[in-house]
Parts: C-alpha cells; structure tokens; sequence
C-alpha cells in the first residue's frame, strides 16, 4: 500500500505515476473478441450455441436459452422475505429517482417566425447483461434495468452466463421486480454481439449496457457505434477524503468496499492527520483477516491502495479531481464547501454517515459509474442512456424569406449549389 505525504519533494512525481498508472487485466482480448464478434454474425444462434457448450459448459440443444416466465416467479416466491423486502425497497427508490431525470419536449417559435423544437423518445429495445456463475449482483440488475423501464422503453432483454445452464435465483427474483421481459442462458462476448446484431433466437438490441469481465467490456467498445453502449467499464475505485474526527474503523471499510470487488479495484484516502492516516491503515489490516473477500481485497489493497496526507482537507479536491474517482466520499462534518468545489467524480457521497455502500444499494441515484478517470468528460448511467433527441423545425413562406438568403449565401460559399437551390427555388416563389 502506498503512503505519500503532499509535503514531500517528489509527491507531485509519485502523484502522477498514481494518477496515471494503468489498472485491470493484462490479457490481450482484443483479437480473440473480435473473433467471437465476426463469428456470432456470419453464424448467429448456431455460433452462440457452440461458445455457450464452450464456456458455460451445457448443451443449448438441451436446455432452452429463453428463461421461462413461471420459474422467474418461482424464484421471486421462493426468496428470503427480508431480502425481498430490501429488493422491493431499492427497486421503489431507484425508480423515484430516475423519474426525476426525464427529459421535456421544448417547441419555440422565434422572431423569425420558425418553429422549431426536440422530441424525446425512448429506444425500442434494451439489452442488458448481467454478470452470472458465483458472483450474483441483482442490485445492478436493477440500477441497470429500472432507468430503462422510466424511459419508456418497449422491451428489455437480459442475457447472463449460466454455468451448467444454472441461473441464480436471486437474479431471477430481481429480474422479476425490476420488470424484464425476456432472459437467455448466454454470456460473453458472443452475448453482446448477439444483442448487437440480433439472430433467429436473440433480439436485435438498440442499445447494451450492464457489467461484465474484460471480454464482455471489449466486445461493447468493438460494437459501439452498431449498437449503443452505456460505458466501458474498468475496476471499481473509491477516493475518501476524511478527517481525524472519524472512526478509522468506519473508513477502513469504505476503502475496503471497493477493494473486495477485484485485485484490480483502487482505493485512496486523502487525510490531513498523520495519526489517523495511521489508524485507518492499521484498521484496514483488522479488517482484512475478518473478510470473507480478504484474499482480494489485499490483492487490491497491496497493489493499488494509497493513503496521503495533504496539509488540509481542501488541498484533496485539486488532487481528487486528477484521479477523476468513480466514487468521492467526502467525510466531514459540513461536506458542501467541498463539494462545490469538486469538478470531475462518478457520484458524491456527503457526509460521515453517507458511505459509498448505501448508494450501491438503497440510496437511488444510479450506481453505474465512469471509471478509469473517465469521470472527466462522462456521467453516470441515467435514463437518458435509453433516450433520444429529435429536433424539429417549420418555415412558413415568411420566415422562409426571412432566413433564406443568409442559407442561399452560405451554401454557395461551402461550393454547394443544390443545397442553395434548394432554398431558391422556393424563395422565387414569393
């Protein structure tokens, strides 16, 4: 784990190497993606079958792709009645938010008299992957589905690997109350071309979103452009700023939260106290040997972990927004001042009592993140990720007139003469 201290001479040297150090698989997957893309739309579902038999180890022939509906319902009875409850509770809460965020039309008529304005639609059909085998996320699921659903669009398909051809329960259940209308037994790079190009069984998506591993990441930035995509997604990082008026203990599991997701997951804690930098830090070492995910989560922590201190709290926001983190905390008593100066971050999570974990979960605002310091120029998945603008505009004869010439003018200078015949000939009208 890496101690830096801001004032050290070579901190703003080893900041940079932090900042700009390159995190997740080493694999080159690009080739062997883009082989399973070329394959999956020369042969579609006869493609599909062959890397599911590969990957997931059954037989398609044996076992329908399509989930039924009744063994959705099944696994949504058959759930723990608390853990439904927590379920039930996110979904409503993740709902309520995402509301929030749709778009009006607008429509204007200027001094010109044009008519002008935007419509916005939702796209017809949704794909979602969902990450299958041990891990089981049926909080992505809905984070990932719910905003989908408020934008109105017709038809979500979720694709998940099913190991055996066995589904988790849980992510049934949870598919069940977040309102998707179709599940399939594949995962890989062969389901995202699936969605993307559409075959016999899989229907053709407009756009894809949902996690996955380094191959599922690859295929979606190789088919982006014939499909939307929601991100691509890197490891999970968290960036806490904190001062000693904290539990270290409390902020040790924060920094662990991230950590225990991958060995290449990030997590940083900005704090203006040398004795409670080390307090968490010997925190962080209790809690590693009580995990059940220790083993990755001192992968990650050893590998990729800093604390730093800075000589006050407000020197951490220059240096947060250089790491641009997929998740901020901001542990102080009054988080506004900083948070008004915080520039480039995934999701802000105010206050002592406000740990990124409630988001991932409960809060609302969704927890689909740029990561990578993609934060810089990209925003969090929202339900204009499933929307689309159309704009609109109307002349009559005299706001024709009245615009019409400064066209005629510009087209003939860009050397395009039907562009400017086009608006004459109707101007010779008048």
């Amino acid at each position: 784990m890496l101690r830096l201290d801001a004032s050290d001479g070579d901190f703003g040297t080893r900041f940079t190497a932090l900042v700009e150090a390159r995190r997740g698989t080493d694999a080159d997957v690009s080739r062997d993606v883009a082989a399973i893309i070329a394959d999956v739309r020369a042969r579609g579902d006869a493609a599909v079958a062959d890397y599911t038999r590969k990957f997931d180890g059954f037989d398609p022939a044996s076992l329908d792709l399509a989930v039924a509906k009744e063994q959705r319902c099944m696994a949504l009875d058959g759930l723990d009645p608390a853990l439904g409850e927590a379920l039930q509770l996110a979904a409503s809460r993740i709902r309520a938010f995402h509301e929030k965020q749709k778009p009006e039309d607008s429509e204007t008529t200027d001094d010109a008299g044009v008519r002008m304005g935007s419509r916005w639609s939702a796209v017809e059909t949704a794909g979602l992957y969902v990450p299958g085998g041990r891990a089981a996320y049926p909080s992505s699921l809905l984070m990932n589905a719910i905003p989908a659903l408020v934008a109105g669009v017709n038809h979500i398909v979720m694709v998940t690997p099913t190991p055996g051809g066995e589904i988790n329960p849980l992510i049934l259940a949870a598919a069940e109350i977040a309102g998707v209308h179709d599940i399939y037994r594949i995962g890989g790079a062969q389901a995202i071309a699936a969605l993307a190009f559409g075959t016999d069984t899989i229907p053709r998506a407009d756009v894809v979103v949902g996690p996955g591993n380094a191959w599922v990441a690859e295929a979606k930035r190789q088919l982006y452009g014939t499909v939307g995509i929601d991100m691509v997604a890197g490891p999970s990082e968290i960036v806490v700023i904190a001062d000693a008026a904290n539990d270290p203990d409390w902020i040790a599991a924060d920094l662990l939260s991230q950590a225990e997701h991958d060995p290449t997951s990030q997590s940083i804690l900005f704090t203006d106290s040398a004795d409670f930098a080390d307090a968490v830090s010997e925190a962080v070492e209790t809690q590693l040997g009580e995990l059940a995910t220790g083993e990755t989560a001192r992968a990650s922590w050893e590998a990729n972990g800093a604390i730093i201190r800075i000589a006050a709290l407000e020197d951490a926001i220059a240096l947060s927004d250089r790491l641009a983190p997929e998740h901020l905390e901001l542990a102080v008593d009054d988080p506004d001042p900083l948070f008004a100066k915080v520039r480039h971050a995934g999701s802000v999570f105010l206050g002592r009592t406000t740990p990124e974990a409630i988001g991932d979960y409960v809060g609302g605002p969704n927890h689909v993140l740029p990561t990578g310091r993609r934060a810089r120029f990209s925003s969090g998945l929202s339900v204009l990720d499933f929307m689309k603008r159309t704009s609109f505009l109307q002349c009559g004869e005299d706001s024709l007139a009245a615009i019409g010439p400064a066209a005629v003018k510009l087209a003939e200078a860009e050397g395009l003469p039907a562009h400017a015949l086009s608006v004459a000939k109707r101007l010779s009208r008048r």
